[in-house]
């Protein structure tokens, strides 16, 4: 694929993400204004998010790239067992660390069962499922296929991996914060891409991304320095450790998850790496 098209694939499938995003949310603002229920609202804003990004990338696949949905690794939905359990587990096991074995505290927010339902519906469906999709769909879809396609698989896996880190970082935060999600956002947009180029398919890194969403910043559980009001409960952490705490962005770019996405990527490399010796 040449470099000019390659670029605007990128953009066009980033596009995607934004307008899908935009719609999702004006059609729940409006499902609110006739006074349907806000948390029904949130779920349909999350299910048109996924809706709505799959049918543009399938658009900018057809008339633009000019290939299958397939060949750029989001095929008919299907899931492996593994990646299921990696995606339960490697949340709830970082989760359990900090309970564990970091001091702190919990406190309840206390808020209406509306109020409940409004964030569950809102970190479950549009934070979860919805973002963790769409995500995967054009960083490890669109975008780490043209690119590979373009120069080669070690180069597709690195270069959206970094992309994905820049997009989290916030300008307000400090230079060793934002050096540290770059870091960690890096680390996991490399996790989930390993996933993704193994299997072929986004589905398996997505069902890790939606459930590490909505576990650790769904609106559940918070772990953090700080109460969280957008959560049903913090954990809040009497220790200030920089590594520990991840800084300004939380524990998602703590030393901690950091460790946890860098076992998921030998858990991809290693049998590989073993299967070939075998050979």
């Amino acid at each position: 694929m040449k470099i000019r098209k390659m670029i605007l694939s990128i953009i066009l499938s980033l596009l995607s993400l934004v307008v899908a995003q935009i719609l999702s949310q004006l059609v729940a603002s409006i499902a609110v204004l006739v006074k349907i229920p806000s948390f029904i609202a949130n779920i349909l804003a999350g299910i048109l998010y996924v809706v709505f990004a799959y049918l543009l990338i399938k658009l900018l696949c057809e008339k633009y790239i000019k290939g299958n949905m397939s060949d750029y690794n989001i095929p008919s939905f299907k899931v492996e067992m593994k990646w299921c359990a990696v995606a339960v587990l490697l949340p709830l096991i970082i989760t359990a660390f900090y309970i564990l074995f970091v001091p702190g505290s919990f406190e309840q927010n206390v808020l209406d069962i509306n109020s409940k339902l409004d964030l569950l519906s809102a970190g479950i469906f549009f934070t979860g499922f919805g973002a963790g999709i769409v995500e995967e769909m054009v960083f490890r879809g669109i975008m780490m296929s043209v690119i590979e396609k373009s120069f080669n698989k070690k180069i597709a896996i690195i270069v959206p991996s970094v992309l994905f880190g820049l997009v989290h970082i916030d300008m307000g935060f400090n230079i060793l914060s934002c050096a540290l999600v770059l870091l960690a956002g890096t680390m996991v947009g490399i996790m989930f891409s390993l996933i993704a180029s193994e299997t072929k398919s986004i589905w398996n890194s997505a069902i890790v991304h939606a459930l590490w969403n909505i576990i650790i910043i769904g609106g559940i559980l918070w772990i953090g320095i700080e109460f969280d009001e957008y959560s049903l409960f913090s954990y809040v952490l009497d220790a200030k450790s920089f590594w520990l705490t991840g800084g300004e962005f939380g524990i998602e770019s703590s030393i901690i998850a950091v460790i946890g996405y860098g076992l998921v990527c030998l858990l991809v490399i290693l049998p590989n790496k073993i299967i070939k010796k075998g050979n």
